[in-house]
Protein backbone atom coordinates (compact mmCIF):
# COMPACT_ATOMS: atom_id res chain seq x y z
CA UNK A 1 0.00 0.00 0.00
CA UNK A 2 1.48 3.58 -1.19
CA UNK A 3 1.58 6.93 1.14
CA UNK A 4 -0.94 8.05 -1.40
CA UNK A 5 -3.69 5.30 -0.63
CA UNK A 6 -3.00 5.15 3.09
CA UNK A 7 -3.31 8.65 3.05
CA UNK A 8 -6.89 8.59 1.53
CA UNK A 9 -7.58 5.64 3.80
CA UNK A 10 -6.79 7.89 6.52
CA UNK A 11 -9.27 10.37 5.19
CA UNK A 12 -11.42 8.07 4.73
CA UNK A 13 -11.70 6.89 8.47
CA UNK A 14 -11.00 10.16 9.92
CA UNK A 15 -14.07 11.55 7.93
CA UNK A 16 -16.57 8.67 9.20
CA UNK A 17 -15.45 9.22 12.92
CA UNK A 18 -15.77 12.82 12.68
CA UNK A 19 -18.64 12.95 10.94
CA UNK A 20 -20.48 10.16 13.44
CA UNK A 21 -18.78 12.29 16.55
CA UNK A 22 -21.14 15.56 15.47
CA UNK A 23 -23.99 13.79 13.76
CA UNK A 24 -27.34 14.92 15.59
CA UNK A 25 -25.51 18.10 16.86
CA UNK A 26 -25.33 22.00 16.80
CA UNK A 27 -21.86 21.97 15.10
CA UNK A 28 -22.82 19.39 12.24
CA UNK A 29 -25.00 22.08 10.61
CA UNK A 30 -22.05 24.69 9.86
CA UNK A 31 -19.43 21.61 9.13
CA UNK A 32 -20.89 20.42 6.81
CA UNK A 33 -22.37 23.11 5.09
CA UNK A 34 -18.59 23.70 4.30
CA UNK A 35 -17.67 20.07 3.89
CA UNK A 36 -20.51 19.33 1.31
CA UNK A 37 -19.52 21.64 -1.17
CA UNK A 38 -15.46 21.07 -0.99
CA UNK A 39 -16.06 17.16 -1.56
CA UNK A 40 -18.52 18.09 -4.51
CA UNK A 41 -15.83 20.14 -5.77
CA UNK A 42 -13.37 17.34 -5.81
CA UNK A 43 -15.43 15.03 -7.24
CA UNK A 44 -16.63 17.09 -10.25
CA UNK A 45 -12.47 18.07 -10.73
CA UNK A 46 -12.05 14.48 -10.99
CA UNK A 47 -15.10 13.73 -13.30
CA UNK A 48 -14.60 16.29 -15.63
CA UNK A 49 -11.26 14.06 -17.14
CA UNK A 50 -13.45 10.90 -17.59
CA UNK A 51 -14.73 11.67 -21.09
CA UNK A 52 -11.75 13.00 -22.93
CA UNK A 53 -9.67 9.79 -20.97
CA UNK A 54 -11.58 7.18 -21.82
CA UNK A 55 -12.22 7.82 -25.81
CA UNK A 56 -8.45 9.04 -25.99
CA UNK A 57 -7.61 5.70 -24.23
CA UNK A 58 -10.23 3.42 -26.30
CA UNK A 59 -8.55 5.14 -29.43
CA UNK A 60 -5.07 4.53 -28.45
CA UNK A 61 -5.89 1.03 -27.40
CA UNK A 62 -7.62 -0.34 -30.51
CA UNK A 63 -4.87 0.76 -32.86
CA UNK A 64 -2.28 -0.67 -30.86
CA UNK A 65 -4.07 -3.59 -30.45
CA UNK A 66 -4.57 -4.29 -34.07
CA UNK A 67 -0.92 -3.20 -34.63
CA UNK A 68 0.36 -5.86 -32.57
CA UNK A 69 -2.34 -8.64 -34.51
CA UNK A 70 -1.66 -7.37 -37.41
CA UNK A 71 -0.15 -10.54 -39.78
CA UNK A 72 0.11 -12.77 -36.31
CA UNK A 73 -2.67 -15.67 -35.76
CA UNK A 74 -2.02 -16.14 -32.58
CA UNK A 75 -2.78 -12.65 -31.51
CA UNK A 76 -5.57 -12.37 -33.61
CA UNK A 77 -7.05 -15.70 -31.48
CA UNK A 78 -6.07 -14.07 -28.45
CA UNK A 79 -7.76 -11.09 -29.40
CA UNK A 80 -10.88 -12.52 -30.66
CA UNK A 81 -10.87 -14.53 -27.19
CA UNK A 82 -10.49 -11.20 -25.44
CA UNK A 83 -13.45 -9.51 -26.76
CA UNK A 84 -15.45 -13.32 -25.97
CA UNK A 85 -14.20 -13.15 -22.16
CA UNK A 86 -14.52 -9.56 -21.31
CA UNK A 87 -18.40 -9.50 -22.53
CA UNK A 88 -18.72 -12.68 -20.65
CA UNK A 89 -17.04 -12.00 -17.41
CA UNK A 90 -19.15 -8.19 -17.80
CA UNK A 91 -22.31 -10.28 -18.04
CA UNK A 92 -21.28 -13.09 -15.61
CA UNK A 93 -20.70 -9.96 -12.94
CA UNK A 94 -24.20 -8.97 -13.62
CA UNK A 95 -25.92 -11.78 -13.40
CA UNK A 96 -23.94 -12.62 -9.77
CA UNK A 97 -23.97 -9.45 -8.32
CA UNK A 98 -27.67 -9.22 -9.01
CA UNK A 99 -28.69 -12.22 -7.11
CA UNK A 100 -25.76 -11.85 -3.76
CA UNK A 101 -27.68 -8.56 -3.78
CA UNK A 102 -31.16 -10.00 -3.60
CA UNK A 103 -29.96 -12.63 -1.31
CA UNK A 104 -27.98 -10.24 0.69
CA UNK A 105 -29.35 -7.04 0.30
CA UNK A 106 -27.03 -4.41 1.66
CA UNK A 107 -27.02 -2.94 5.23
CA UNK A 108 -29.98 -0.65 6.28
CA UNK A 109 -27.56 2.28 6.53
CA UNK A 110 -26.76 2.19 2.89
CA UNK A 111 -29.86 4.28 2.67
CA UNK A 112 -28.52 6.95 4.68
CA UNK A 113 -24.82 7.17 2.39
CA UNK A 114 -26.63 9.57 -0.45
CA UNK A 115 -28.53 12.67 0.82
CA UNK A 116 -31.67 13.38 0.08
CA UNK A 117 -32.44 14.76 -3.17
CA UNK A 118 -35.80 13.13 -4.53
CA UNK A 119 -36.36 9.82 -5.93
CA UNK A 120 -33.83 7.11 -7.33
CA UNK A 121 -33.13 8.11 -11.28
CA UNK A 122 -35.59 6.59 -13.81
CA UNK A 123 -34.55 3.47 -15.51
CA UNK A 124 -36.57 2.25 -18.35
CA UNK A 125 -37.31 -0.59 -19.59
CA UNK A 126 -34.75 -3.13 -21.51
CA UNK A 127 -34.94 -1.61 -24.99
CA UNK A 128 -34.98 1.91 -24.32
CA UNK A 129 -31.07 2.19 -24.66
CA UNK A 130 -31.05 1.08 -28.32
CA UNK A 131 -32.67 4.24 -30.01
CA UNK A 132 -29.96 6.22 -28.39
CA UNK A 133 -26.96 3.94 -28.99
CA UNK A 134 -25.74 5.13 -31.91
CA UNK A 135 -24.83 9.32 -31.60
CA UNK A 136 -26.36 11.23 -34.14
CA UNK A 137 -23.93 14.22 -32.22
CA UNK A 138 -21.20 12.72 -30.63
CA UNK A 139 -20.07 16.30 -29.15
CA UNK A 140 -23.40 16.76 -27.55
CA UNK A 141 -23.09 12.90 -26.73
CA UNK A 142 -19.66 13.64 -24.51
CA UNK A 143 -21.06 16.73 -23.38
CA UNK A 144 -24.49 14.88 -21.40
CA UNK A 145 -22.01 12.66 -20.89
CA UNK A 146 -23.79 9.68 -22.45
CA UNK A 147 -21.57 6.87 -21.72
CA UNK A 148 -23.07 3.85 -24.48
CA UNK A 149 -22.93 6.00 -27.44
CA UNK A 150 -19.60 7.84 -26.87
CA UNK A 151 -18.11 4.16 -26.39
CA UNK A 152 -19.95 3.37 -29.52
CA UNK A 153 -18.36 6.15 -31.39
CA UNK A 154 -14.87 5.76 -29.39
CA UNK A 155 -14.90 2.09 -31.01
CA UNK A 156 -16.20 3.26 -34.60
CA UNK A 157 -13.67 5.83 -34.84
CA UNK A 158 -10.69 3.97 -33.32
CA UNK A 159 -11.40 0.67 -35.35
CA UNK A 160 -11.42 3.18 -38.82
CA UNK A 161 -8.16 4.51 -37.57
CA UNK A 162 -6.49 1.17 -38.25
CA UNK A 163 -7.85 1.34 -41.97
CA UNK A 164 -5.93 4.47 -42.65
CA UNK A 165 -2.22 4.46 -44.22
CA UNK A 166 0.43 4.57 -41.45
CA UNK A 167 1.00 8.41 -42.98
CA UNK A 168 -2.08 9.54 -41.26
CA UNK A 169 -2.59 6.68 -38.60
CA UNK A 170 0.67 7.83 -36.89
CA UNK A 171 -0.06 11.27 -36.34
CA UNK A 172 -3.88 10.40 -35.14
CA UNK A 173 -2.25 8.34 -32.89
CA UNK A 174 0.48 10.34 -31.50
CA UNK A 175 -2.53 13.08 -30.81
CA UNK A 176 -4.54 10.30 -28.70
CA UNK A 177 -1.75 9.86 -26.86
CA UNK A 178 -1.12 13.36 -25.90
CA UNK A 179 -4.73 13.85 -25.19
CA UNK A 180 -4.37 10.70 -22.69
CA UNK A 181 -1.54 12.09 -21.29
CA UNK A 182 -2.65 15.49 -20.39
CA UNK A 183 -5.88 13.93 -18.98
CA UNK A 184 -3.40 11.27 -16.75
CA UNK A 185 -1.60 15.11 -15.56
CA UNK A 186 -4.59 16.47 -14.64
CA UNK A 187 -6.05 13.18 -12.69
CA UNK A 188 -2.51 13.23 -11.05
CA UNK A 189 -3.40 16.84 -9.65
CA UNK A 190 -6.60 16.31 -8.07
CA UNK A 191 -5.49 13.23 -6.71
CA UNK A 192 -2.88 14.92 -4.60
CA UNK A 193 -6.06 16.73 -2.53
CA UNK A 194 -7.62 13.11 -2.44
CA UNK A 195 -7.21 12.67 1.19
CA UNK A 196 -9.28 15.71 1.98
CA UNK A 197 -11.96 15.48 -0.49
CA UNK A 198 -11.99 11.93 0.84
CA UNK A 199 -12.12 13.65 3.82
CA UNK A 200 -14.86 16.01 3.12
CA UNK A 201 -17.44 13.20 1.70
CA UNK A 202 -16.56 10.83 4.23
CA UNK A 203 -17.46 13.12 7.09
CA UNK A 204 -20.63 13.80 5.47
CA UNK A 205 -21.31 9.99 4.99
CA UNK A 206 -20.91 9.72 8.87
CA UNK A 207 -22.97 12.23 9.93
CA UNK A 208 -25.79 10.34 8.07
CA UNK A 209 -24.95 6.89 8.32
CA UNK A 210 -22.69 7.08 11.24
CA UNK A 211 -21.00 3.71 12.47
CA UNK A 212 -22.76 1.61 9.99
CA UNK A 213 -20.98 3.21 7.29
CA UNK A 214 -18.14 1.05 8.13
CA UNK A 215 -20.69 -2.21 7.63
CA UNK A 216 -21.34 -1.36 4.36
CA UNK A 217 -17.88 -0.78 3.43
CA UNK A 218 -17.50 -4.22 4.40
CA UNK A 219 -20.59 -5.23 2.59
CA UNK A 220 -18.90 -4.02 -0.91
CA UNK A 221 -15.65 -5.38 -0.64
CA UNK A 222 -17.47 -8.99 -0.32
CA UNK A 223 -19.64 -8.65 -3.20
CA UNK A 224 -16.83 -7.14 -5.49
CA UNK A 225 -14.43 -9.31 -4.48
CA UNK A 226 -16.27 -12.61 -5.06
CA UNK A 227 -17.67 -11.05 -8.58
CA UNK A 228 -14.18 -11.30 -9.03
CA UNK A 229 -13.71 -14.46 -7.66
CA UNK A 230 -16.70 -15.97 -9.54
CA UNK A 231 -15.10 -14.83 -12.79
CA UNK A 232 -11.63 -16.72 -12.25
CA UNK A 233 -13.42 -19.74 -11.16
CA UNK A 234 -15.25 -19.92 -14.40
CA UNK A 235 -11.93 -20.25 -16.30
CA UNK A 236 -11.31 -23.58 -14.92
CA UNK A 237 -14.36 -25.35 -17.06
CA UNK A 238 -13.45 -23.07 -19.36
CA UNK A 239 -10.24 -25.06 -20.15
CA UNK A 240 -11.60 -27.95 -20.04
CA UNK A 241 -14.41 -27.51 -22.35
CA UNK A 242 -12.19 -25.20 -25.42
CA UNK A 243 -9.09 -25.76 -24.46
CA UNK A 244 -9.36 -30.03 -23.86
CA UNK A 245 -7.19 -29.07 -20.44
CA UNK A 246 -8.13 -30.74 -17.17
CA UNK A 247 -8.75 -28.24 -14.59
CA UNK A 248 -6.25 -29.67 -12.50
CA UNK A 249 -3.50 -29.60 -14.47
CA UNK A 250 -4.45 -26.21 -15.12
CA UNK A 251 -4.88 -25.17 -11.47
CA UNK A 252 -1.27 -26.52 -10.74
CA UNK A 253 0.20 -24.88 -13.84
CA UNK A 254 -1.52 -21.14 -12.74
CA UNK A 255 -0.97 -21.89 -8.66
CA UNK A 256 2.86 -20.76 -8.89
CA UNK A 257 1.51 -17.19 -10.69
CA UNK A 258 -1.52 -16.94 -8.91
CA UNK A 259 0.70 -16.75 -5.47
CA UNK A 260 3.01 -13.98 -7.27
CA UNK A 261 -0.31 -12.08 -8.08
CA UNK A 262 -1.63 -12.11 -4.91
CA UNK A 263 1.63 -10.88 -3.36
CA UNK A 264 2.12 -7.85 -5.91
CA UNK A 265 -1.16 -6.97 -6.96
CA UNK A 266 0.30 -6.31 -10.73
CA UNK A 267 -0.44 -8.38 -13.66
CA UNK A 268 2.73 -7.10 -15.72
CA UNK A 269 4.87 -8.17 -12.53
CA UNK A 270 3.39 -11.71 -12.64
CA UNK A 271 4.23 -12.17 -16.37
CA UNK A 272 7.71 -14.27 -15.84
CA UNK A 273 5.52 -17.02 -13.92
CA UNK A 274 2.68 -16.85 -16.28
CA UNK A 275 5.89 -17.64 -18.96
CA UNK A 276 6.87 -20.13 -16.72
CA UNK A 277 3.86 -21.52 -16.65
CA UNK A 278 2.67 -21.92 -20.27
CA UNK A 279 4.88 -25.50 -20.57
CA UNK A 280 2.88 -26.55 -18.22
CA UNK A 281 -0.37 -25.68 -20.06
CA UNK A 282 0.78 -27.47 -23.49
CA UNK A 283 1.84 -23.96 -25.50
CA UNK A 284 5.33 -23.33 -26.64
CA UNK A 285 7.03 -20.61 -25.97
CA UNK A 286 6.78 -18.60 -29.33
CA UNK A 287 2.91 -18.63 -28.97
CA UNK A 288 3.59 -17.42 -25.04
CA UNK A 289 5.58 -15.03 -25.58
CA UNK A 290 2.68 -13.12 -27.89
CA UNK A 291 -0.14 -14.06 -25.85
CA UNK A 292 1.26 -12.79 -22.83
CA UNK A 293 2.46 -9.43 -23.32
CA UNK A 294 -0.60 -8.68 -25.11
CA UNK A 295 -3.32 -10.04 -22.36
CA UNK A 296 -1.15 -8.21 -19.68
CA UNK A 297 -1.75 -5.10 -21.64
CA UNK A 298 -5.24 -4.72 -22.43
CA UNK A 299 -7.26 -7.96 -21.15
CA UNK A 300 -8.53 -7.69 -17.81
CA UNK A 301 -11.68 -9.97 -17.46
CA UNK A 302 -11.72 -9.68 -13.53
CA UNK A 303 -11.27 -6.04 -13.69
CA UNK A 304 -14.37 -5.73 -15.83
CA UNK A 305 -16.24 -8.03 -13.83
CA UNK A 306 -15.30 -6.04 -10.64
CA UNK A 307 -16.55 -2.81 -12.65
CA UNK A 308 -19.73 -4.47 -13.31
CA UNK A 309 -19.94 -5.32 -9.40
CA UNK A 310 -19.30 -2.10 -8.08
CA UNK A 311 -21.79 0.13 -10.41
CA UNK A 312 -24.36 -2.06 -9.36
CA UNK A 313 -23.46 -2.14 -5.89
CA UNK A 314 -23.63 1.50 -6.13
CA UNK A 315 -27.02 1.22 -7.89
CA UNK A 316 -28.77 -0.75 -4.94
CA UNK A 317 -27.03 2.04 -2.26
CA UNK A 318 -29.31 4.60 -4.39
CA UNK A 319 -31.95 2.84 -3.82
CA UNK A 320 -33.05 1.27 -6.92
CA UNK A 321 -32.08 -2.27 -8.94
CA UNK A 322 -30.88 -2.48 -12.46
CA UNK A 323 -33.61 -4.67 -15.05
CA UNK A 324 -32.01 -6.68 -17.64
CA UNK A 325 -31.57 -4.30 -20.20
CA UNK A 326 -29.75 -1.84 -17.94
CA UNK A 327 -27.22 -4.98 -16.82
CA UNK A 328 -26.85 -5.76 -20.33
CA UNK A 329 -25.81 -2.38 -21.25
CA UNK A 330 -23.25 -2.09 -17.95
CA UNK A 331 -22.25 -5.04 -19.27
CA UNK A 332 -21.47 -3.98 -22.67
CA UNK A 333 -19.91 -0.73 -21.84
CA UNK A 334 -17.64 -1.96 -18.92
CA UNK A 335 -16.38 -4.32 -21.32
CA UNK A 336 -14.50 -2.16 -24.22
CA UNK A 337 -14.12 0.66 -21.45
CA UNK A 338 -11.31 -2.06 -19.58
CA UNK A 339 -9.03 -0.68 -22.46
CA UNK A 340 -9.11 2.67 -21.20
CA UNK A 341 -6.89 1.01 -17.66
CA UNK A 342 -3.85 0.09 -19.68
CA UNK A 343 -1.52 1.43 -18.59
CA UNK A 344 -2.48 3.45 -15.71
CA UNK A 345 -2.22 3.40 -11.67
CA UNK A 346 -5.09 1.95 -9.98
CA UNK A 347 -5.94 5.16 -8.55
CA UNK A 348 -6.55 6.50 -11.81
CA UNK A 349 -8.22 3.71 -13.83
CA UNK A 350 -10.84 3.15 -10.86
CA UNK A 351 -12.34 6.49 -12.16
CA UNK A 352 -11.76 5.90 -15.62
CA UNK A 353 -13.40 2.30 -15.80
CA UNK A 354 -16.09 2.62 -13.36
CA UNK A 355 -17.16 6.55 -13.88
CA UNK A 356 -18.45 5.61 -17.46
CA UNK A 357 -20.56 2.35 -16.16
CA UNK A 358 -22.31 3.98 -13.43
CA UNK A 359 -22.76 6.70 -15.88
CA UNK A 360 -24.22 4.61 -18.71
CA UNK A 361 -27.01 3.76 -16.18
CA UNK A 362 -28.01 6.46 -14.50
CA UNK A 363 -26.02 5.42 -11.42
CA UNK A 364 -24.82 8.21 -8.90
CA UNK A 365 -20.71 8.95 -8.73
CA UNK A 366 -20.31 10.47 -5.76
CA UNK A 367 -19.55 7.47 -3.52
CA UNK A 368 -16.87 6.55 -5.99
CA UNK A 369 -14.02 8.22 -3.95
CA UNK A 370 -14.85 6.47 -0.58
CA UNK A 371 -14.94 3.06 -2.43
CA UNK A 372 -11.03 3.82 -3.53
CA UNK A 373 -10.20 4.34 -0.04
CA UNK A 374 -10.90 0.68 0.54
CA UNK A 375 -9.81 -0.70 -2.70
CA UNK A 376 -7.41 -2.50 -1.44
CA UNK A 377 -8.79 -5.40 -0.74
CA UNK A 378 -10.55 -6.09 -3.64
CA UNK A 379 -7.37 -5.66 -6.28
CA UNK A 380 -6.32 -8.33 -4.62
CA UNK A 381 -8.88 -10.42 -6.18
CA UNK A 382 -9.20 -8.43 -9.51
CA UNK A 383 -5.50 -9.23 -9.92
CA UNK A 384 -5.69 -13.03 -8.78
CA UNK A 385 -8.77 -13.21 -11.20
CA UNK A 386 -6.90 -11.06 -14.26
CA UNK A 387 -3.86 -13.66 -14.12
CA UNK A 388 -6.02 -16.88 -14.04
CA UNK A 389 -7.94 -15.26 -17.20
CA UNK A 390 -4.82 -14.68 -18.76
CA UNK A 391 -3.61 -18.22 -18.87
CA UNK A 392 -6.94 -19.84 -19.62
CA UNK A 393 -6.77 -17.89 -22.76
CA UNK A 394 -2.99 -18.44 -23.02
CA UNK A 395 -4.27 -22.07 -23.43
CA UNK A 396 -7.37 -21.57 -25.53
CA UNK A 397 -5.05 -19.16 -28.19
CA UNK A 398 -1.85 -20.96 -28.30
CA UNK A 399 -2.32 -23.89 -27.22
CA UNK A 400 -2.26 -26.59 -29.33
CA UNK A 401 -5.81 -28.15 -28.64
CA UNK A 402 -4.99 -31.99 -28.86
CA UNK A 403 -7.17 -34.41 -27.07
CA UNK A 404 -4.30 -35.90 -25.50
CA UNK A 405 -2.84 -32.95 -24.17
CA UNK A 406 -4.22 -32.95 -20.60
CA UNK A 407 -2.14 -35.37 -19.32
CA UNK A 408 0.66 -34.83 -16.50
CA UNK A 409 3.52 -32.56 -16.24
Amino acid sequence: MNRRTLLILAGLVLGLAVGAMIAGRPAAGPVLAVAGPVGRLWLDALTMTVVPLVFALLVTGIIGAAAEARGNRVALRALGWFAVLLVGAALVAAVWTSLVLRLWPVPAAAATLHPPAGPPPAIGGGGDWVSGIIPTNPLKAASETAMVPLVVFALFFGFAATRLTDELRAPLQLFFRATAQVMLVIVQWVLWAAPAGVFALALGLGARAGVGAAGVLAHYVLVVAGACLAVALLAYPLVLVAGRLSPLRFARAALPAQVVALSTQSSLATLPAMVEAAPRLGVAAAPAGVVLPLAVSIFRAASTAANVAVTLYLAHVAGFAPGVGQLTVAALVAAPVSLAAVGLPAQVSFFATIGPVCLAIGVPVDLLPLLLAVETIPDLFRTVGNVTCDLAVLRLAGGSGRAGDDGGD
